[in-house]
């Protein structure tokens, strides 16, 4: 009994289409396809506003692709980026490369998505978040396995001028305690990244139901900690070469968090964290420097 063919790709199908396509539709078909990332993170208007179309051209184009509107086109694009979860890290190994600068090319090819990565993150996403935070009556701080250093970053850093309002989930106990006490005024930050932990699932679904303001920090807008949250703050985790996907976008979200929460806060937030410093100082917490 012969096997069926296993779907391509939507980006394979994508290319293939191309030919056939109107002129128009090319245009935009060759948009996405050279904008593949963009095409999963953005909205329809804010593509089309790049691209120089009409936003409804995009639904005439998953339309033509066989999709029944553009949602499913992007989320089509959106699993295909998705690591295979048996082998989310060792399954994004390479064979070792050859010559005698290739581990100093594997560095500046990482090095280089980095970069590539941060420049795609919507400044005024994180903006916009920050003000929730400023607002927020507490801020509980959801982020587990990797994702608990970028989660236990920001804590640190809100917690220099907000000690009271800041709480890392899980930090001082077992973490359904702390889902159980999320409220309403309350602002939480999940963090996560393919594959998903349980954990931080669980927590978007606790801050809804507690009707908290729910801020994710995620790689893709399929992911299941970011449905329906107010914030989706998006960064790049699949693209950077080695066998972990990449953090750097996580992190430098964080600290645009902190930087904005504080610069909102005015002179209260400057007079806490000068309470902080000296306390600090007090407790001799850094090596004096030589003078």
């Amino acid at each position: 009994m012969t096997q069926p063919h296993p779907k391509s790709s939507p980006l394979n199908e994508l290319c293939s289409a191309l030919p056939s396509l109107p002129m128009r539709l090319r245009e935009v078909g060759r948009f996405v396809a050279a904008n593949d990332y963009d095409a999963t993170t953005r909205s329809m208007r804010e593509l089309a506003a790049v691209a120089g179309a009409d936003p409804a051209s995009f639904t005439r184009l998953a339309q033509a692709l066989g999709y029944s509107g553009w949602d499913e086109l992007r989320a089509a694009l959106t699993e295909a980026r998705r690591p295979a979860q048996p082998s989310p890290f060792s399954g994004r190994t390479k064979g070792r490369r050859h010559g005698p600068n290739s581990d100093v090319s594997l560095v500046a090819d990482k090095l280089e998505a980095e970069a590539a990565g941060l420049v795609r993150i919507s400044s005024s996403s994180v903006a916009a978040a920050a003000k929730t935070l400023c607002t927020a009556q507490r801020i509980w701080i959801a982020g587990f396995r990797s994702c608990r250093s970028v989660a236990e970053l920001l804590n640190y850093q809100l917690r220099l001028f907000r000690p009271e309002a800041v709480q890392l989930v899980g930090g001082s106990g077992p973490e359904d305690l702390d889902l159980g006490a999320f409220g309403a005024g309350d602002a939480v930050i999940v963090v996560g990244f393919a594959p998903y932990s349980t954990a931080s699932v669980l927590s978007a679904r606790a801050a809804h139901r507690s009707r908290a303001a729910l801020i994710a920090i995620a790689d893709t807008i399929a992911a299941p900690m970011a449905e329906g949250a107010d914030h989706l703050l998006l960064f790049e985790a699949a693209a950077s070469p080695g066998f972990f996907p990449s953090l750097t976008g996580a992190i430098a979200i964080a600290q645009s968090l902190a930087a904005v929460t504080f610069a909102l806060g005015g002179a209260a937030a400057k007079r806490r964290l000068k309470e902080t410093e000296a306390r600090l100082a007090a407790m001799s917490q850094y090596v004096a420097e030589k003078g």
